[in-house]
């Protein structure tokens, strides 16, 4: 008898040592939900001791988890027998309990993982036991991903010389407001932009002064911008569109012809302009309700037509679709 009490308190002292070995949370309970045993990783990780947790109930040490997933899951493996698995996407952080950041060497909460499961053993009520799975490296690694594709989405959408927003986003941006236009029954405008003659400024200045032109230029039409909404595109080589929801006709032709005094207003020198000896932009501006019948093609198309009107009538100036240049 003596031999076998020996080999009893051996094996417990032995599954003891194995529980605490373990790199996991490991906590039992058992029918009345009061704790029967947890390891040392709880210790450390919550600061109570298994001592003064021992015989208490589970939301009486952590009373946040009072009406929660996890007493739920503790309470249907204990009367129903199931098993449950609580991610940390639905539940990041259910227990209070806290490691060093290695960063800040301040307390910082885990993220955990939670598994419930029944424990079926001959002659006993019913337990179970809850293993906690400290995933913090995993969120944060699945944070900074989130946080890197989002970067490269954004580069994606910026052009590279000029840091406005580049043709893929222009084209994802006036469609999603044409529709949203068509829905609310309100107006968008369009404004097409050129740079006068930048062709003879690329062959005369070389390319590198071509590129701080266009440059300057977009920031000065981007500045011109007050509203979140607004969106300043380069559509491609010398020439920019701007994207006005919710203005009408007369608000778009005003923003347009500030546009252009501001970049008049520059003075870049170019003297292969047979004009005015400097860097000017001509502007088509087109504004409308869509209807069920317009078409984000027809939008497009007044906008470049008003834009070649303004170049044919002598550039360095704004002109509004259907109506004639000044």
């Amino acid at each position: 008898m003596l031999a076998g009490q020996a080999t009893a308190m051996i094996e417990a002292k032995l599954m003891l040592a194995i529980m605490d070995a373990i790199n996991i949370g490991l906590i039992v309970l058992d029918q009345e939900e009061c704790v029967v045993c947890w390891n040392s990783w709880v210790e450390n990780t919550s600061g109570i001791s298994f001592e003064m947790a021992q015989g208490k109930r589970l939301v009486e040490i952590f009373p946040e988890l009072d009406g929660k997933r996890t007493q739920g899951a503790v309470r249907n493996a204990l009367r129903n027998g199931y098993a449950s698995i609580l991610s940390q996407s639905l539940n990041k952080a259910p227990f209070p309990l806290y490691a060093r950041d290695p960063d800040t060497n301040q307390p910082a909460r885990l993220q955990q993982a939670i598994y419930v499961q029944p424990l079926v053993v001959e002659e006993i009520t019913p337990h179970c036991m809850i293993q906690i799975f400290d995933v913090t490296a995993a969120v944060n690694r699945e944070k900074i991903l989130r946080e890197q594709a989002q970067e490269m989405r954004a580069f994606s959408h910026i052009d590279g010389l000029t840091g406005v927003a580049n043709r893929r986003r222009y084209d994802e941006c006036v469609e999603d407001e044409f529709h949203r236009a068509r829905r609310s029954g309100t107006p968008l405008s369009l404004i097409m932009i050129d740079i006068d003659y930048f062709k003879a400024y690329n062959d005369s200045y070389g390319h590198q002064a071509g590129d701080a032109c266009l440059v300057r230029i977009a920031e000065t039409l981007n500045a011109a911008l007050h509203r979140s909404g607004d969106l300043l595109a380069r559509y491609g080589g010398e020439e920019f569109v701007v994207v006005l929801p919710g203005v009408d006709r007369q608000g778009a032709y005003l923003i347009a012809e500030n546009m252009r005094g501001k970049v008049a207003e520059l003075n870049v020198v170019h003297q292969k302009s047979p004009d005015i000896g400097q860097v000017t932009i001509s502007l088509g501006v087109v504004s409308l309700i869509p209807s069920q019948v317009d078409k984000l093609d027809e939008l497009q198309l007044a906008a470049d037509k008003a834009l070649y009107q303004a170049k044919r009538a002598g550039r360095n100036q704004v002109v509004v679709y259907g109506e004639q240049p000044a």
